[in-house]
C-alpha cells in the first residue's frame, strides 16, 4: 500500500493568507477546488491545503522536507520572510528552519542529514 500526505493549514482570511503562501512557494496555488480552499502540490509528492476557518486559525503545524535547508533559508531571506528559528549542523540528524505565517501557523522546513532521516528527493 502506498501512502502520501495532504496537510492542512487553517487561516482566518484566505484573501490575505493566499498571497503570503504564493510568495512562500513562488507560485499561485495549483488548485482552488472550492470556496475557501487553496492547494499546492509538491513535485516529489504531497499537498498543502490552506483553508479559511475563523476558529482554530493559527494553530496549525506543518513540516516540509527539504533537500537543501541552506538553499531554503537563502530563499526565505530573499523573500523577506522572517525565520523564527533554525537549528542543526552537518553532524546533526536533522537541520531545520522555522517560520510562521501571518496567522501564527508554524511551518518547519527540515533536511535530514543522515541515511535514516534523509528525504526521498
Amino acid at each position: 500500500m502506498e501512502v502520501n500526505v495532504l496537510a492542512g493549514v487553517a487561516v482566518k482570511d484566505l484573501d490575505k493568507a493566499g498571497p503570503w503562501y504564493e510568495k512562500l512557494f513562488g507560485r499561485p496555488p495549483d488548485t482552488r477546488p472550492m470556496d475557501g480552499l487553496l492547494e499546492w502540490e509538491f513535485e516529489k509528492g504531497g499537498w498543502l491545503q490552506v483553508f479559511e476557518v475563523k476558529s482554530g486559525a493559527g494553530a496549525s503545524f506543518v513540516t516540509l522536507v527539504e533537500n537543501s535547508i541552506d538553499g531554503r533559508i537563502e530563499d526565505l531571506r530573499a523573500k523577506g520572510i522572517e525565520i523564527v528559528s533554525s537549528s542543526g549542523s552537518n553532524e546533526d540528524a536533522v537541520k531545520t528552519a522555522i517560520i510562521k505565517d501571518p496567522d501564527g501557523n508554524q511551518i518547519v522546513f527540515a533536511q535530514g542529514m543522515d541515511d535514516i532521516h534523509r528525504s526521498a528527493m
